[in-house]
C-alpha cells in the first residue's frame, strides 16, 4: 500500500541473502552469521567466514549526505511507553528553539512511527525534488522525517520484514534533501534490532555522537535499559547519559509531586552509578505533556512554569555541555 506513494528499494541484493531470516544483518554487517537472527540458516558458516562482505553501494551517499550534518544523536529505550518520543520531540523544539540552530528529527520506529503527531504536522505528506525527497517543516529550522507521512491513513499497519525496514533507513540518510544541519535526533524504536543495526552499520563512517537513553523508574524498564547500554558498549556507541522519565508526578494545581512509579531498586540514579553512566536528570510525570503530544505543540513554550520543563531544560543543557556546544 505505502508502495503506491514512494517506491521503497530493499538493499543490495548482494547483501541480503535471497533466503535469508527475518532479522539478517546482512553480509556486510560484523555481525553476519554471528547473530541470534543467524542461528539455523544455511548461509550461517559462510556469512561468518567473511567472505561474502562486500561494501554497501549507498554508504558513500550516507556519507556525503551526513557530511552536512554537525551532531547525530540517537535516543533509545530498551522498553516501549518510556515517553522516548516525547522527549526526542521536546529536546528537537528547545534545539530549534535558538532561531539560528538547524534541527532535524529522523524518525525511524518504522511500526510505531509516532513523531508526526507529536509534532502537530500527521497531515503532512513527503515530497520529491531534484536534490532529494523534502522533510516536513515544523518550522522554518526544525525539519522531520518519518514513514508516517507515508501512509494514507494513521490505522494503517506496517507489515514489513527487517530487509525492507533497513531500505527506508537507508534512504532516509541518503536520499532526503536534510540540508546543513546543527543536530540530526534519531528516534528509535524500543529495544535493540534491526533499526538499531542498520543506523549503526550506515552512520558507522559518518560517525554517532552520541546516545540518550531513556527509562522510568520501574525495574521491569530498568532491565531492558541495561541491555541497551550493553548494546551500545558492543557497537561502540558513546552513551550521553540517561533521562529517566515519569519521576513522580506534577499535580498541574498546586506544583506539588508525588511518587507514581515508585523506584523499588533505585531507579536510573542507582543504575547510572552502577553501570557507569552519566545521570542527565529526571523528568516528573505531568499530565500535560500527554495533552501537548495530542495536539502537537511544545510543551516546554506552552508551561515554562512546570518543574517538569525545568527538568527538559537542565538535562538539554547537560547534554550540550557533555558535547561541548
Amino acid at each position: 500500500m505505502i508502495a503506491t506513494q514512494m517506491a521503497v528499494p530493499a538493499p543490495d541484493p548482494k547483501s541480503i541473502p535471497a533466503n535469508a531470516p527475518e532479522h539478517c544483518p546482512g553480509t556486510e554487517s560484523d555481525l553476519a552469521g554471528k547473530s541470534e537472527a543467524c542461528a539455523g540458516c544455511d548461509n550461517q558458516s559462510i556469512c561468518a567466514s567473511g567472505v561474502t562482505k562486500v561494501p554497501d553501494p549507498a554508504l558513500p551517499f550516507i556519507k556525503a549526505r551526513m557530511a552536512q550534518v554537525k551532531r547525530k544523536i540517537l535516543i533509545l529505550s530498551g522498553k516501549g511507553g518510556v515517553g522516548k518520543s516525547t522527549f526526542t520531540a521536546q529536546l528537537g523544539w528547545a534545539f530549534a528553539s535558538e532561531e539560528d540552530t538547524q534541527t532535524g528529527i529522523m524518525d525511524v520506529d518504522i511500526c510505531g512511527p509516532s513523531i508526526p503527531t507529536i509534532l502537530g504536522i500527521a497531515s503532512e505528506q513527503v515530497h520529491s525534488s531534484t536534490s532529494g525527497w523534502s522533510p516536513v517543516y515544523v518550522q522554518d529550522n526544525m525539519a522531520v522525517m518519518s514513514v508516517g507521512f507515508m501512509l494514507p491513513s494513521s490505522r494503517d499497519a506496517i507489515m514489513w520484514r527487517g530487509p525492507k525496514k533497513n531500505g527506508l533507513i537507508s534512504q532516509f540518510l541518503k536520499d532526503v534533501d536534510w540540508g546543513p544541519l546543527d543536530y540530526l535526533l534519531v528516534d528509535t524504536p524500543p529495544g535493540t534490532s534491526d533499526e538499531h543495526l542498520s543506523i549503526v552499520q550506515y552512520l558507522k563512517e559518518s560517525g554517532i555522537d552520541g546516545a540518550v537513553l531513556i527509562t522510568t523508574p520501574q525495574e521491569v524498564a530498568l532491565q531492558d535499559v541495561r541491555r541497551e547500554i550493553d548494546f551500545c558498549r558492543k557497537v561502540g556507541i558513546r552513551i550521553l547519559g540517561l533521562v529517566e522519565n515519569m519521576s513522580g508526578f506534577v499535580c498541574p494545581n498546586c506544583k506539588g509531586e508525588s511518587q507514581i512509579f515508585k523506584p523499588t531498586t533505585g531507579g536510573a540514579k542507582k543504575l547510572a552509578e552502577d553501570m557507569g553512566v552519566e545521570l542527565l536528570g529526571s523528568v516528573p510525570l505531568d499530565p500535560r505533556i500527554g495533552k501537548s503530544a495530542d495536539y502537537g505543540v511544545s510543551f516546554l513554550d506552552e508551561h515554562p512554569d512546570s518543574p517538569a520543563t525545568t527538568a527538559y531544560l537542565d538535562i538539554i543543557d547537560k547534554i550540550k555541555e557533555i558535547l561541548g556546544d
